[in-house]
């Protein structure tokens, strides 16, 4: 064998699952077909002195796992630096923010809309032991007894379950609703749990609601130097321990012998051979890799919708400059810009038709607020990510619409930031077509496979594989957005996949180095 374990794509956890199998002492290889790691979680100099990232930004879910201190990262290279306030929130005309101190959170709410910072304390208390049990339960490999000892017993819903079951199965607009009677306060956080895809009005998506005490919790924070700074310290951790990363180097094959996968088959035709193999790139992929007799039907058949978000990413040669605003705070955290509720479900409404949307709410992120290496001392970098958009148009192509939708989301920020389009330098333009085609996120989905409850937990990707083991081949292994728990810069699924690896190999006779 060459080496011991295998792993396909250096994203962010298939990097987390290295580092781990190479700390361990078992000699690991790492192929990625692009130059350079990270996947969605990685950063460039794309416009001469401004560094953008090409996927996630904000590092939110990672801050609730053991990670990057089980993996010592900082001796790696990472740093972040913490976001306060972690959001600004405007329709445009009443700005208001949302502190990591909760207390200051629901002072400034009350202050501005009566009573809204009393509902808003009263929410995050409701459900802060229920967010704490979801994030116990993406730490594990999901199967029904523990899921039931996460979400049950160990959220504290013993007391009141029956209640708490219902607002868990309603849609999470129905739920802010139910806590805020200002818009001006619902709107924005429905649109952050519109992250994840579904709209506020899809039954049992309240879980996307119901998530936001955490945010409180573990706080939002950016690696210095841009997202990538998180990958390029995985990068060094598995170096360091002896593990191999090869750039340029795409799969082509998925090597089987028997019922066992035994190893690689690069495009070039190298081949190379492992104990295990553990696949870190989209299921589809994995799929397409794989001898189609060891592909069950229900992998064919995961959903991976049709897209539904973009980004803008722009170079300003000048700072933002918010007209209702405060600075410096409203450059600082995520900005949620959405004018009310309707606007939401009107880009969901205009996806559905097959059409981008022509007013999109909007997540500004003007990071080099924090970050002086990411801009020119003058200078700011301005990313612009906005739904509903689908990969799959009514009509025409991306290729011919891609400016009409940018243009679109300009227009839309200059209602917060009149001017902005004069400050632009340089650019780029993530469409859903774009993120299928750089990213390999097929059919431009940022979580890989549409995150309904129908995908969710034991369900995801598929039933039979949801342990991070491919059900037909012994020593194939799974990890990314495709599994549990899904999206978002988490590295839950690497570590959890990591744990079910070494367990298998501590089993049979070790290679170590």
């Amino acid at each position: 064998m060459d080496y011991d374990v295998i792993v396909i794509g250096a994203g962010h956890n298939s990097l987390v699952t290295a580092a781990y199998a190479a700390r361990a002492g078992y000699r690991v290889a790492v192929f990625e077909k692009r130059h350079l790691v990270g996947g969605a979680v990685s950063t460039e100099e794309v416009v001469s002195g401004y560094r953008f990232d090409y996927g996630g930004s904000a590092h939110i879910l990672i801050r609730m796992t053991p990670i990057v201190q089980e993996l010592e990262l900082e001796r790696y290279g990472l740093q972040y630096l913490e976001l306060d306030p972690l959001f600004h929130c405007s329709d445009g005309e009443t700005p208001w923010f949302v502190w990591r101190d909760l207390n200051k959170t629901a002072h400034e709410l009350d202050k501005i809309f009566p009573g809204q910072g009393e509902a808003y304390q009263r929410f995050v208390q409701d459900w802060t032991p229920f967010a704490k049990s979801v994030n116990e339960a993406f730490l594990t490999a999901p199967n029904p007894l523990d899921l039931g000892k996460h979400l049950v017993w160990g959220s504290g819903m013993q007391k009141d379950w029956q209640q708490k079951l219902t607002h868990i199965m309603r849609p999470y607009g129905e739920v802010a609703k139910e806590y805020f009677s200002e818009e001006r306060v619902r709107a924005p956080l429905t649109w952050m749990a519109a992250q994840s895809g579904p709209p506020p009005t899809e039954t049992m998506s309240a879980p996307f609601l119901l998530w936001h005490p955490l945010y409180h919790v573990g706080g939002v924070a950016r690696p210095r130097g841009g997202s990538g700074g998180l990958t390029l310290a995985l990068k060094r951790a598995v170096e360091a321990h002896g593990g191999q990363i090869f750039l340029s180097a795409p799969i082509k094959d998925i090597l089987t012998e028997g019922e066992r996968a035994v190893g690689v088959r690069l495009q070039d035709g190298d081949v190379y051979t492992a104990r295990a193999v553990v696949s870190g790139t989209h299921v589809l992929q994995t799929v397409d890799a794989l001898p189609a007799d060891k592909v069950p039907e229900l992998a064919r058949q995961v959903r991976t919708g049709n897209g539904f978000g973009m980004v803008l990413r722009l170079a300003l040669k000048g700072k933002v400059q918010y007209r209702k605003h405060h600075e410096p705070e409203s450059r600082v955290g995520l900005g949620l810009l959405i004018k009310n509720e309707q606007q939401l479900l009107k880009a969901y409404g205009e996806y559905l038709s097959g059409e981008p949307t022509s007013d999109p709410p909007i997540i500004a992120m003007s990071f080099s607020s924090i970050d002086d290496s990411l801009a020119p001392p003058d200078g700011e970098v301005l990313w612009l990510w906005a739904q509903y958009y689908p990969f799959k148009l009514a009509r025409g192509t991306w290729a011919e619409r891609s400016t009409e939708a940018r243009d679109a989301i300009l227009n839309a920020f200059e209602h917060y930031a009149p001017g902005t389009r004069e400050q632009i330098v340089g650019e780029l333009v993530q469409t859903p077509q774009w993120l299928h085609d750089n990213l390999g996120l097929r059919s431009g989905n940022v979580m890989h496979l549409e995150m309904g409850m129908d995908q969710m937990f034991a369900m995801r990707p598929f039933l039979g594989a949801s342990e991070y083991r491919w059900p037909t081949l012994k020593n194939l292994y799974l990890t990314g957005a495709s599994t549990h728990p899904g999206g978002g810069i988490m590295g839950a699924s690497g570590r959890n996949t990591a744990r079910t690896l070494l367990k298998d190999l501590s089993r049979s006779p070790k290679s170590r180095r």
